[in-house]
């Protein structure tokens, strides 16, 4: 169930300008029992998502590093950019040892709902492990500008449709919720605030006083489930 919630995370956060500003979005996550508050910061290529019961994840687009913060351990855990290709070509061909079906795309219903004041429209997107539903606002101020912010870290292994993913550039507007369903289980994100203060480069920085892992621990996801956050929408 943990590790549903990670990868419905990535997918949520990896789901949500031209001025190079840096940006914080606050999610509210519910279902899978991950229910809480989740934070999304991106500088530049590098982004920081601190979420309920999961490492901190520090994802470098320009070198495709990775890093999980055990912070109540004071130690971190590193997948290289070769790793995370690794798994990325991994789950994109198979499923349960079956091929996977070609790349989705987003696909309208027409039905519409209001989220936080703005009205949105849902757009759906399925392949063999999960359905998303992306309720997307077309006219949220600087929608264009904060999918291009939110595409910065996502290269290389990190690419959205390696992950079997819609990228941000197929997105009309900003989805500022996500319902994702994996196996009967359900988690809906939704963006409640974005900012585009600057942000310390610190928060992108291993702490001095953590101790790396040389070898994964049950606390920390497996690569090809901790996919850069949300937009906003990241088991």
């Amino acid at each position: 169930m943990r590790s549903l919630s990670a990868w419905c995370l990535a997918i949520g956060v990896i789901s949500i300008f031209s001025a190079r500003a840096d940006l914080t979005i606050t999610q509210k996550v519910e279902g899978s029992g991950q229910n809480g508050e989740v934070t999304v910061k991106v500088k530049g290529d590098k982004e920081r998502i601190d979420a309920p019961s999961q490492p901190t994840r520090i994802i470098d687009g320009k070198s495709g590093e990775m890093m999980n913060l055990l912070n109540d351990k004071k130690q971190f855990l590193k997948i290289s950019a070769q790793q995370m290709k690794a798994a990325a070509e991994t789950i994109s061909k198979f499923e349960d040892g079956k091929q996977a079906a070609p790349t989705q795309k987003l696909k309208p219903t027409g039905k519409k709902e209001t989220v936080n004041g703005y009205e949105t429209e849902e757009y759906v997107f399925e392949n063999p492990r999960y359905t998303a539903s992306f309720w997307v606002a077309a006219k949220y101020p600087g929608a264009t500008n904060i999918l291009k912010q939110l595409q910065a870290p996502i290269s290389g292994a990190w690419k959205s449709s390696n992950m079997g993913m819609p990228d941000y550039t197929d997105f009309p507007g900003l989805p500022l919720k996500t319902v994702i369903e994996i196996a009967g289980n359900k988690v809906v994100t939704t963006i409640t605030s974005i900012k585009q203060d600057a942000v310390s480069s610190s928060e992108f920085e291993i702490p001095k006083d953590f101790q790396e892992l040389k070898k994964p621990l049950d606390a920390a996801p497996p690569p090809v489930e901790t996919v850069s956050p949300v937009a906003t929408a990241t088991p």
